[in-house]
C-alpha cells in the first residue's frame, strides 16, 4: 500500500467509482494538477492497485486512458462467523468486545498521514479507509452541518453475517474506525456512532464534534435551556410573606426619606 495521502486519495477515489476515470477528471475532483495526478497513478499502476483502460477520446484526437481501482476480497466470513459466536450470549459484552476487537484490528493498519483537524479531515480519513476495505462509502451532504457528518456504507464484505450478527460485525467497524481516526489525532475531537441497516442495504457512519470545554472550566450548557434561562431565573422575585407590601419595579421603597432624615410618601401614592 502506498504511503503517499494523494495517492490514498485517488484510490479510494476510484474505488468509490461507477467507472474508469482519466487523468483529466481525477485532477478535477482532487484539485491537484494533472501532471501530479497522471505521477501518482503511475506509482499506483507499479503497485497493482490500479488498472488502465483505454477509453474513446472526446471529440478528435487520440483515445484517453482511463484508472479503475483493483478491489480486494475479503475471505473470511467463516472465520468471522466462528469468532461471533466465541464472544459470548451477553450482549453488552459481545458488544464491548467486539469494538475493542475493531480498535485492535485498526491498530495494526496504515492509518497514513492525514492528521485530523476538523470535521472534514475526519470524513477524508474515514471515506478513504472504507474505501480501501471495500464498503462504497458515500457522503451525505444533504445530512452534513458544522457539528456531524455522514457516510453512507453502501456495500460491506461480512454484510449476510451482519444480518445474524450485527452486535459484533458492526461493533467491530466502529471500534476499526475509532482507532484509525485516534490516531490521527481525532481522539476527544469527534465522536464516531454506526447506525446498521438503516435501510436493507445500507449502514451509516455518524461523526460527530464534541463540545469543546469552556474556557471557565464549567461543563457545557445544555442546547435544550436557551442562553441566559438561569439568570432570568434568579432574577425572578421570590414570593412575599402574605400581608407584606411589595416593592414597585426597580426595587424602590413606597416611602423615601429626605435630607434631614423624615420620610416624605412616595410620589407613587395616591393623596386623600
Amino acid at each position: 500500500m502506498s504511503d503517499s495521502w494523494p495517492r490514498r486519495r485517488l484510490l479510494a477515489i476510484l474505488r468509490g467509482a461507477g467507472e474508469p476515470l482519466d487523468a483529466q477528471e481525477l485532477a478535477r475532483i482532487t484539485g491537484q494538477h494533472v501532471t501530479t495526478v497522471r505521477f501518482h497513478l503511475d506509482v499506483l499502476t507499479k503497485e497493482s492497485l490500479v488498472r488502465q483502460f483505454q477509453q474513446p477520446p472526446r471529440g478528435r484526437g487520440r483515445p484517453r486512458i482511463g484508472y479503475s481501482a483493483v478491489q480486494r476480497s475479503v475471505g473470511y466470513q467463516e472465520l468471522a462467523q466462528v469468532l461471533a459466536d466465541q464472544l459470548g450470549a451477553e450482549p453488552r459484552r459481545r458488544s464491548d468486545a467486539a469494538v475493542t476487537a475493531g480498535r485492535a484490528w485498526g491498530a495494526t493498519l496504515d492509518a497514513g498521514d492525514h492528521p485530523v483537524e476538523s470535521l472534514e479531515d475526519a470524513k477524508d480519513v474515514t471515506v478513504t479507509l472504507l474505501s480501501e476495505l471495500g464498503f462504497a462509502p458515500e457522503r451525505d451532504p444533504a445530512a452534513e452541518s458544522d457539528e456531524q457528518a455522514l457516510v453512507k456504507m453502501t456495500a460491506c464484505p461480512l454484510r449476510d453475517l451482519a444480518r445474524t450478527h450485527s452486535d459484533v460485525v458492526c461493533n467491530v467497524h466502529l471500534g476499526l474506525i475509532k482507532e484509525v481516526l485516534d490516531r490521527n489525532g481525532a481522539r476527544g475531537e469527534v465522536n464516531v456512532r454506526l447506525h446498521p441497516f438503516v435501510e436493507p442495504e445500507l449502514c451509516v457512519v455518524r461523526l460527530e464534534l464534541t463540545a469543546p470545554p469552556r474556557r471557565d472550566g464549567r461543563a457545557p450548557r445544555d442546547p435544550a435551556v436557551p442562553v441566559g434561562a438561569d439568570q432570568m431565573v434568579r432574577e425572578i422575585p421570590q414570593a412575599q410573606p402574605s400581608g407584606a407590601r411589595t416593592p414597585p419595579l426597580g426595587g424602590r421603597s413606597p416611602e423615601a426619606r429626605t435630607p434631614e432624615g423624615r420620610t416624605q410618601p412616595s410620589a407613587a401614592r395616591i393623596a386623600p
